[in-house]
């Protein structure tokens, strides 16, 4: 027998969430196991066809308050907690039964306040509280009663039956999973209360407190280093059209700096409508291209930085053909490829590099939805609102005496959609539809121009007629004269410098067009 094996007699069901329920309840019914419940659970368990025993009639007390009390119940709580060979005569006085699994999931708070429009009063509605009580201290006697809130375990308690009863471990397993359930729920409760004014609207954009609920996913090989260790969370709100919420189709498992570099690529790439490629070479873009085809994009991509290229991550912002993965295979070592979709002949094609890590990211919703962006301090985060960029080129404002012609304002606002995803201090050089050069991260934004210029020259691409984008402004004339000893027509920067008179005056000196966003895009 396992360690400390309980077999199962009693079980309380009481459930939001009824994926599998009636499934699961059937085979506890077989093994002779007795079911109670409440409410809803109750009657869906009962419309099955099953035998239930109304926790109403265990109590002597009906449900009240339209079902706010039921459960909160000596006979209840005292047959989670009730301790084997400790509590048997206390059980007894008082006519306690023992209960050996718990079967429970709250209240959909987090689905009710998502609803647009919804009441303080409905929301507030959604508060379990007899669900949380229970849940903890059936977790708290794991030594004895078994406790669920995860459809996903019923398989686990259901093979226990015919081996006479869960053991220890898996009563253990299933407790931690309860209190962190039990947990996340409860913070989330709390940072929506703490959000609220008295009136009910909201109050602050961030709460006075912050709970994370977050969910291993996957234990990585290493970190950013191999000294490092680092395991990949989750915090259940990944939707489609993001690396979290991506299936894998084939490949080594990803590592840590795969997760980091395939999210900068997909979340670049997404910004485009026509037929896009990115490649990303540690965190940052090193080649981003639209074209007819993903194929074609993808050369163009590539031949913005072969170099870097090797070995870095590929996104598509279309379902990935034959033809592109074939030339890729053909081409270069790469570690990632990500598209929405894999085609199933360029499926057929990748398998023959099986290391080659392929993700299927599922299509993006559009416009993207709000986020929160994290960044560790020792001690501490940082929480900001996510740079959805959206920026509306409409709204930009020529400086210069000279205008822009379309072609360049094209080109503008498409180096202009490439910073935002480049490291601070960032310059991209661009001409139709394709990255020429990109300087990325450097402490002096003047030498993030020489370095894309240099970038330009080593993959033999011409710089003169091309448009720049800087992330932020330029505090003094050296970045417009860098950008115009390269041949720049067309510069696009968010303004707000000082100096801005200076960096207009020198663009004029240079006939360089020159545009305002009165937005900055700093990725640090």
């Amino acid at each position: 027998m396992a360690l400390n094996q309980i077999p199962l007699r009693r079980a309380l069901l009481s459930v939001s969430d009824k994926r599998g329920l009636v499934e699961f309840a059937r085979v506890l019914a077989a093994a002779d196991v007795e079911l109670w419940s409440t409410g809803g659970t109750a009657r869906a368990l009962r419309e099955a066809g099953l035998e239930v025993t109304d926790v109403s009639s265990v109590t002597g007390f009906p449900e009240i308050m339209d079902g706010r009390v039921k459960t909160l119940h000596p006979k209840i709580h005292g047959g989670l907690l009730g301790r084997g060979g400790i509590d048997d005569t206390v059980m007894a006085e008082h006519d306690i039964a023992a209960i050996d699994l718990l079967v429970v999931n709250l209240y959909p708070f987090e689905a009710t306040i998502a609803k647009p429009g919804v009441s303080d009063a409905e929301a507030v509605e959604q508060i379990d509280i007899g669900g949380p009580a229970m849940l903890r201290a059936a977790a708290k006697n794991h030594m004895r009663v078994s406790v669920v809130v995860d459809p996903g375990d019923y398989p686990s308690i259901a093979s226990t039956l015919q081996a006479g009863g869960t053991d220890l471990q898996l009563r253990q397993r299933l407790a931690a999973k309860a209190f962190a359930h039990s947990a996340g729920y409860d913070g989330r409760v709390a940072d929506w209360l703490g959000a609220r004014s008295a009136g009910g609207e909201p109050a602050e954009p961030f709460a006075p407190t912050l709970n994370l609920a977050l969910k291993r996913e996957n234990t990585l090989r290493y970190g950013e280093n191999p000294h490092q260790s680092a395991a990949l969370y989750l915090d259940g709100t990944a939707a489609p059209g993001t690396v979290a919420a991506a299936r894998v189709i084939q490949g080594k498992a990803l590592s840590f700096n795969n997760l980091a570099d395939a999210d900068a690529a997909l979340e670049c790439v997404k910004q485009f409508d026509e037929p896009a490629c990115v490649i990303v070479k540690h965190a940052n873009p090193c080649g981003v291209a639209v074209a007819a085809t993903l194929l074609e994009a993808y050369e163009r991509a590539y031949a913005c930085d072969p170099i870097s290229s090797f070995g870095g991550i590929i996104a598509f912002n279309r379902p990935l053909p034959a033809e592109a993965a074939r030339r890729i295979l053909e081409r270069q070592f790469v570690e990632v490829m990500i598209a929405p979709e894999i085609h199933e002949l360029a499926s057929a094609a990748l398998a023959s590099k099986p290391n080659v890590r392929v993700l299927a990211s599922g299509q993006w919703p559009s416009p993207a939805p709000p986020w929160r962006d994290f960044k560790r301090i020792q001690g501490g985060f940082l929480v900001q609102d996510g740079d959805l960029g959206g920026d509306d080129p409409s709204t930009w404002k020529v400086v210069t005496e000279r205008q822009p012609s379309s072609q360049e304002f094209a080109d503008m606002a498409f180096a202009w959609s490439v910073a935002q995803f480049v490291k601070s201090n960032a310059i991209v050089y661009a001409r139709d539809g394709a990255t020429l050069g990109i300087g990325a991260g450097q402490m002096s934004r003047v030498n993030s121009a020489k370095i894309a210029a240099i970038k330009a020259e080593e993959a033999n691409l011409t710089l003169p007629g091309a448009a720049m984008s800087s992330d932020a402004f330029l505090p003094f004339r050296d970045g417009v004269d860098t950008a115009a000893q390269s041949g720049i027509r067309a510069i696009v920067q968010p303004g707000g410098s000082i100096r801005d008179e200076e960096v207009i005056n020198a663009a004029n000196e240079h006939g360089i067009a020159m545009v305002f966003t009165g937005r900055r895009h700093f990725r640090h």
